[in-house]
């Protein structure tokens, strides 16, 4: 099936919800969506999400940055030319993993006036512990570079020193793992690299968990359509199931 296709199906099932009486959520006008992608990887990561929003309404902007080469504080500032390429559209986020670190540092520098809603997908909000077990070893810092060595769960970690936000903020974490040596080291359910309750952060407006990894949060279909509906509602809709997107799919 062709990518637009499917696109427009999961757009589809994000506006239905499982209910023939699901109120219908309309196409949005003006709205602008930046997408910051996690450690170590790149805009390409976010690819599936950013051929779906447009569906949507939507206009698209992807962040790329160093995310290995430089501390938070200093990566944060490229944040600055994607959102202003959006304008004076209303502004929306989508976030992997520590692309919400740095949304969270990039909102303490700035108000802006048309601000509209964000979604942060296995945030480490609370820093990881996979950090504290590991950041001492060479090649660990090697592989996440200064702003993964931020992330632990003391009280040096930036994110424990960043403020409790006061956007509206939809939070998914996941709760599957396919690295059991990481998920040794993390207390609760986690998603191989983020547990469930670190993923909260005081001020979020809702919060739910899903079946899936830390690596594939982005693509995947229920995750991306719970994002267009928080994104357009300002809540999610747990009831929304696979049994919606493959409908919608089979309709068109």
């Amino acid at each position: 099936m062709r990518t637009g296709v499917f696109a427009g199906a999961l757009v589809l099932a994000a506006t239905c919800a499982g209910a023939d009486d699901a109120p219908r959520i309309p196409q949005v006008e003006d709205e602008c969506v930046v997408l910051v992608h996690g450690l170590g990887r790149t805009e390409s990561s976010m690819l599936v999400m950013s051929e779906i929003l447009p569906a949507a309404g939507y206009r698209v902007v992807m962040l790329d940055y160093p995310s290995r080469t430089a501390p938070v504080e200093d990566l944060v500032g490229y944040m600055d030319d994607a959102v202003a390429q959006c304008g004076d559209m209303t502004l929306n986020f989508i976030t992997h993993s520590l692309g919400g670190i740095l949304l969270r540092g990039w909102m303490v520098l700035n108000d802006p006036p048309n601000m509209g809603r964000a979604v942060m997908l296995g945030p480490p909000n609370n820093g990881s512990e996979l950090v504290d077990a590991m950041g001492d070893i060479g090649l660990y810092r090697f592989m996440t570079g200064p702003a993964g060595l931020q992330l632990g769960t003391d009280p040096a970690g930036i994110a424990t020193q960043l403020p409790p936000v006061d956007f509206e903020l939809g939070v998914i974490a996941g709760d599957r793992s396919t690295n059991p040596v990481f998920s040794r080291m993390i207390p609760g359910p986690d998603d191989g690299k983020v547990s469930v309750e670190s993923t909260k952060v005081d001020g979020m407006t809702d919060h739910m968990v899903m079946p899936v990894t830390h690596t594939f949060l982005m693509n995947n279909p229920l995750v991306i359509a719970q994002s267009v509906i928080f994104l357009q509602t300002g809540a999610f809709r747990p009831e929304l199931t696979w049994r919606d997107l493959m409908r919608a799919v089979t309709d068109l």
